[in-house]
């Protein structure tokens, strides 16, 4: 996984990644290409990029979910078929075989100083429709907080320091629908829309916090052994509006001659993700899938190249029951401070590669991510692990386009 820095007002910390690719037909697909098209230049405004727009703003949201996401490097918009959808792509929750499917994911990134969670559920409403509520917690637990730890006297008192903590909390409300009536059966049975609202909550212990809402449209179609998916993410602008404790602040900002921060409302920017993936049939018992995306962003100050930041991931099953992964992306323009000459810079690109392994126990899913692979990024991180359990298998009725390629490989 990537790494960025996230703006929590008191230290900078977050990660990252992705990649993509889009073909779709038809005039209806026309149609959404020219409006994929024209997203890059309405996000590039100046009346937009005006705002109040961090860098680097909710980007515990750009994280990621699900080891097998994250062994592939993230390239997931058209490949994702279970209830991670809600992060990656809620229109693959129709993808879905079971009434019922539930996800978990624990990650401890800086050695233990950061807790990153997640929780995801996923419901067959009927045929054509599922809805999914998923909940993203990043923290960061028992900051010291040393403003009183000399006393009136200029001697240390311990008992005077007290802890508080720092978190970005995310929770995401998803509905998925396929559209039959578009185009006739053999073009609409492939086709799904998604939509995401999104409200969070961050906070800076009794300092500062902040309540934000957003909404995510996606796409996916589904066309023989291709898959194709589009996420924009933050459609209309997401909104944190902080609200700072001036009080809380004002003794040790005056006494270092800093300024105490008002209240603010910070944007963030919306992120376009278009993605591609394909099946093969290697054997009666081993398949690959390939996939790719590409993440746009539309902010101009992104370590990437020309705003595209490309990832590409594989896997292999056997027998679908186990699973091999790798993934490569978080393509960056790194500073050479060891080149460095007087009036000249040095840079050169750098590349992260991701693997993983998964295994299918009945009803429960148990996946695996080793990231940083080669110490490529800074972060000390690497192992990561999720479980997947599904419950109440629906009948062959629904999620049709889903089986299609088992039926095509188990008439082979």
């Amino acid at each position: 996984m990537s790494c960025r820095y996230l703006d929590m007002n008191w230290e900078v910390i977050i990660f990252k990644e992705r990649f993509s690719g889009l073909i779709l037909k038809g005039n209806i697909l026309r149609i959404i290409s020219w409006g994929v098209l024209c997203i890059p230049v309405f996000f590039s405004t100046p009346k937009l990029q005006g705002q109040t727009s961090p860098k680097y703003s909710n980007e515990f949201l750009a994280i990621g979910v699900g080891a097998r996401a994250l062994a592939m490097s993230n390239a997931m918009t058209s490949t994702v078929d279970d209830v991670t959808a809600v992060y990656w792509n809620p229109a693959a929750l129709t993808d879905i075989e079971y009434r019922h499917q539930f996800s978990f994911q624990h990650a401890a990134y800086f050695q233990g100083v950061a807790n990153y969670d997640y929780l995801g559920y996923a419901y067959a409403v009927d045929k054509d429709s599922h809805i999914g509520i998923a909940i993203i917690r990043l923290g960061i637990d028992d900051i010291p907080d040393t403003r009183l730890l000399f006393d009136s006297n200029g001697a240390l008192d311990y008992d005077g320091v007290q802890f508080f903590n720092a978190s970005d909390i995310a929770l995401i409300f998803s509905y998925a629908r396929g559209v039959s009536f578009v185009g006739g059966d053999p073009f609409a049975t492939g086709l799904t829309f998604g939509a995401n609202f999104k409200l969070i909550r961050r906070n800076v212990g009794d300092f500062a916090r902040a309540w934000g809402f957003g909404l995510d449209f996606s796409a996916k179609y589904r066309y023989h052994d291709w898959d194709f998916g589009l996420m924009v993410r933050d459609i209309t602008t997401t909104f944190n509006a902080w609200s700072i404790n001036q009080e809380e602040l004002r003794t040790a900002f005056g006494q270092t001659g800093n300024e105490i921060p008002g209240n603010s409302l910070e944007l963030t920017l919306p992120r376009l993700i278009a993605g591609a993936s394909r099946s093969f049939i290697i054997n009666d018992k081993i398949d690959m899938l390939a996939a790719a995306d590409l993440v746009f962003t539309f902010d101009g100050r992104r370590n990437v190249l020309v705003n595209v930041d490309p990832q590409f991931g594989f896997e292999f099953d056997y027998e679908d029951k186990f699973f091999l992964r790798l993934g490569i992306g978080n393509f960056q323009r790194v500073k050479d401070f060891s080149r460095d000459l007087p009036g000249q810079e040095s840079t050169f690109w750098s590349f992260q590669p991701n693997m993983g392994v998964g295994i299918q126990l009945e009803d429960f899913t148990i996946d695996y991510a080793l990231t940083d692979i080669g110490n490529v990024a800074e972060s000390p991180y690497s192992h990561v692990f999720s479980i997947r359990y599904n419950l109440s298998k629906l009948s062959s009725i629904y999620a049709e386009n889903k089986r299609k390629l088992k039926e095509v490989k188990d008439e082979n």
